[in-house]
C-alpha cells in the first residue's frame, strides 16, 4: 500500500523481560471505586461506563526511571488518577466474564491524568469528555507484565503519592466492577482485538498536580510508575 503522507508510528509499550506491546485503543472505566465515585457525587454501583483515550496519548516510563510529562495547555486543575491497566492480547465479541482471563495478555501501572476544570465544564454543558480526559501525555504508563508472571491481580494494594505524601490508597479488590466483569461489558459494545488497553479506574484520593511535582504510583506486584509533571 502506498500512503499519500508517512504513515504515523505504531503507539507501543515496552513489556517487561523485553519486546514492545502495539497498542489498537485505550479504553478507560468511569468511577469504579466506590469511595472515588462518592467523592465525585456518586453513590452505589452504577452501571460502568467508559470514555476511551488516543493510543499516542501514552508516555512510557522504564523500571526504575522517572518519566516526564508536560503540564498540559488550557488548564489550572490537572489531577493524577492511579489505574491498573489490562492488555488484551486475544480479541473477542460479547466475552463472558468466566472467559475474560484466557483474553488478557498483561498488566501495568498506569495514570489517567486529567484536565479536571475542562472535565467539570463540559459535564454542567452535557458534552463529551474528551477535552478533559483525551489530551497529549494524558496516560503515563510502566512497562507491562505478562499475565503469567504477575500473579493474582484480583487484589493488592494500589497507591500514589505526590512528593513523598501518599493521596490515594485502596486495593484491586475494591473495584466496583472486576476486570473479568469490565471485559464482559465492553466486548459487548466493541469488538475487542489484540492491543487494547484497558484503564480499570482509580481509587479515591485523586488531586492537583503543579509543574515540578513527582508522582509515584505503585500497584502491589507491578513496582512503581515514577512520572515528574515538568
Amino acid at each position: 500500500m502506498s500512503f499519500v503522507i508517512p504513515a504515523p508510528a505504531t503507539p507501543s509499550v515496552p513489556v517487561v523481560g523485553g519486546g514492545q506491546f502495539p497498542v489498537r485503543r485505550i479504553y478507560c472505566v468511569g468511577r469504579n471505586y466506590a469511595e472515588h465515585a462518592q467523592e465525585m457525587g456518586f453513590t452505589g454501583r452504577e452501571p460502568p461506563f467508559f470514555f476511551m483515550k488516543p493510543a499516542d496519548s501514552l508516555v512510557n516510563v522504564a523500571d526504575g526511571a522517572t518519566g516526564a510529562m508536560a503540564y498540559p495547555t488550557q488548564t489550572a486543575n490537572l489531577h493524577h488518577e492511579v489505574e491498573l491497566v489490562v492488555a488484551i492480547g486475544t480479541g473477542g465479541r460479547d466475552i463472558a466474564a468466566a472467559d475474560a482471563d484466557r483474553h488478557i495478555w498483561g498488566y501495568a501501572i498506569g495514570l489517567d491524568m486529567t484536565r479536571r476544570d475542562l472535565q467539570n465544564e463540559m459535564k454542567k454543558q452535557g458534552r463529551p469528555w474528551e477535552i478533559g480526559k483525551a489530551f497529549d501525555e494524558s496516560a503515563p504508563i510502566g512497562p507491562l507484565h505478562p499475565a503469567a508472571n504477575a500473579g493474582d491481580l484480583t487484589r493488592g494494594a494500589i497507591t500514589l503519592a505526590v512528593n513523598g505524601a501518599v493521596r490515594q490508597k485502596g486495593d484491586l479488590s475494591e473495584l466496583i466492577w472486576s476486570v473479568a466483569e469490565t471485559i464482559e461489558v465492553i466486548s459487548r459494545a466493541w469488538a475487542l482485538q489484540p492491543g487494547d488497553l484497558i484503564f480499570t479506574g482509580t481509587p479515591a484520593g485523586v488531586g492537583a498536580v503543579v509543574a515540578g511535582d513527582l508522582m509515584e504510583a505503585t500497584i502491589a506486584g507491578l513496582g512503581t510508575l515514577r512520572v515528574r509533571v515538568g
